[in-house]
């Protein structure tokens, strides 16, 4: 009887907050078309979507992986930003690089945006991202309410 009565309160804890889900879509996200979410916020954390290094047009910035991260930590930071956070609050990054190899070169740009406390962090090669990008970056931050 204790075990049904604690999978039940499980599956009423799950329910609210699949309940208290916030999707946070960006007028410029909605207007692209693309089927997804810039951000869920659920409870104090806020899921970022992968970020690519695009412009306000949602195009590819040219030069490679420095253009690249630098465009796309700036459309990090824009979502953050509308959305009540920073890259302080930022917990936890995933990476994927197009080409391993470009591996120092995005280090050498990702430790001027995180200059104190470094997120925890995955980071793989992934074989052809969305645009034909050199990096995408999904993030979790960790916000007040």
């Amino acid at each position: 009887m204790i075990r049904f009565l604690f999978t039940a309160l499980l599956l009423c804890l799950s329910s609210a907050a699949v309940a208290e889900a916030e999707f946070l879509v960006s007028k410029e996200t909605a207007a692209s078309g693309y089927p997804f979410s810039d951000a869920v916020r659920v409870g104090n954390m806020m899921y970022l979507s992968g970020q690519l290094g695009v412009d306000e047009n949602f195009k590819l910035v040219e030069g490679g992986i420095e253009p690249e991260t630098h465009a796309m930590f700036a459309n990090i930071k824009k979502v953050l930003n509308e959305n009540g956070a920073t890259l302080e609050d930022v917990v936890k990054c995933t990476v994927m690089l197009d080409d391993i190899g470009e591996w120092p070169a995005f280090n050498t740009i990702y430790v001027t945006y995180f200059p104190g406390n470094k997120p925890a962090r995955s980071a793989f090669g992934a074989d052809g991202l969305a645009l034909g990008a050199a990096v995408e970056m999904e993030c979790w931050a960790a916000v007040s309410d």
